[in-house]
């Protein structure tokens, strides 16, 4: 039986003559890199979250609120507003760093969308280490899907249930494919909220932005017993993630709310005569 834990994710072959976009799929890894992935995975996550631990909380300013929600437990699923192309990133960082470089299981899965992370060899490679699963554009990948089944209940992972990144920061709709991945695994279900990251790295930019403010606020695990009595269809899958993603709303109203009092405070300040 395969090591979901330790190997690469496995998409199938493209068709020859298949769009370039839908094409984009990780590449068939050899032996080798198999065997050492374990290794190689651990050591690149790690050493690429302790770069971006510089860009967060030493060259902008990063709040974490909650943390002591998410845990260690297997088998935890952080759902959260998706604003930036670094957001896995900050939420993995925000939640298991630095114990991950002890505890490797705390390293989370990320899904990542194929015309973003596995455009080129080197990117594909660096994406395969960060445990990234990929999804082909469009989004309804069921080898994704199953792929996140089998290696969810071993560890952790981050999710972005809207499936695309918000251009002015709001939250938008949840899509039901993670609800069905919540119905398959019967995970902990640990709200996020995220604020501030699309003025550090706005969509079309790729270097980013330094001295801005950054909130993670990771919620109350999310009650979806009741539901799992219901038929495991679409319309149920939508009612989990309807309900996670009003938890995500309650808690980046607030830190939205919180910025504002912060920029006004600042202003009062500014006006203050000396």
């Amino acid at each position: 039986m395969e090591n979901h834990l330790k190997s690469p994710t496995k998409p199938p072959r493209s068709r020859p003559g298949s769009d370039s976009a839908t094409a984009l799929l990780a590449p068939r890894r050899g032996r080798l890199f198999e065997l050492l992935w374990p290794l190689t995975s651990h050591l690149v996550t790690n050493v690429t979250v302790t770069l971006f631990w510089l860009v967060f909380f030493v060259f902008n300013r990063t709040v974490v609120i909650g943390r002591r929600n998410v845990g260690e437990e297997r088998n935890t699923l952080l759902l959260s507003n998706h604003q930036s192309m670094l957001d896995s990133f900050l939420i993995g960082l925000a939640a298991f760093y630095p114990q991950s470089w002890l505890k490797p299981h705390l390293i989370p899965w990320n899904p990542a969308a194929a015309e973003n992370f596995y455009k080129n060899p080197l990117l594909a490679w660096l994406a395969d280490n960060w445990k990234c699963i990929c999804v082909r554009e469009g989004r309804r990948d069921l080898h994704a899907l199953h792929r996140m089944i089998q290696v969810l209940p071993c560890g952790a992972m981050t999710l972005f249930p809207e499936g695309t990144r918000s251009r002015d920061g709001t939250v938008g709709g949840g899509r039901p494919g993670a609800g069905l991945l919540i119905l398959a695994t019967r995970p902990r279900v640990i709200p996020v909220a995220i604020d501030g990251m699309q003025d550090v790295l706005p969509i079309g930019r790729y270097i980013p932005r330094i001295f801005k403010r950054i909130t993670v606020s990771f919620g109350s695990p999310v009650d979806y017993t009741d539901l799992l009595a219901m038929p495991r269809t679409r319309e149920t899958a939508q009612a989990v993630i309807d309900r996670v993603m009003a938890a995500i709303r309650v808690q980046h109203a607030e830190l939205r709310r919180r910025r504002k009092l912060n920029v006004a405070a600042v202003d009062q300040k500014g006006q203050a005569p000396t």
